[in-house]
């Protein structure tokens, strides 16, 4: 693996580690401020943690028997304190959720300064 491999695969072991324990905290955590959800047809600029904490809060139920994830990721590029990485999440037997996620340099680690949704395969 190489530096930015390693470090996007370290990340994410901490998101699902996260997202499993459904702690919208450490979730938070991992998003920077500011940040930006891109959706089609819909920005979300994210200026406080708690927006982030709030979302995740209320998105538990969706997750909802879920207790494992396995994820593929793809380096799509990087440069001096930034990654991209496409991260493929599998659960209950499928592809659910794909993402590019821009992972920044932070004082604490990386986290996302944006992410954007991507079509699954298949």
């Amino acid at each position: 693996m190489t530096p930015s491999s390693d470090i996007a695969h370290q990340f994410f072991d901490r998101y699902e580690a996260a997202l499993l324990a459904r702690d919208e905290k450490a979730m938070a955590g991992m998003y920077a401020v500011p940040s930006l959800i891109l959706f089609p047809g819909n920005a979300i600029a994210v200026a406080d943690a708690g927006q982030t904490e709030e979302f995740f809060a209320s998105s538990w139920s969706q997750y909802e028997g879920v207790h494992e994830v396995d994820k593929q990721i793809t380096i799509m590029g990087e440069a001096p304190g930034s990654i991209w990485a496409d991260v493929t999440w599998t659960y209950r037997g499928r592809a659910r959720e794909r993402f590019c996620y821009q992972l920044v340099q932070g004082r604490g680690g990386y986290q996302i300064a944006v992410l954007t949704p991507m079509a699954r395969d298949g």
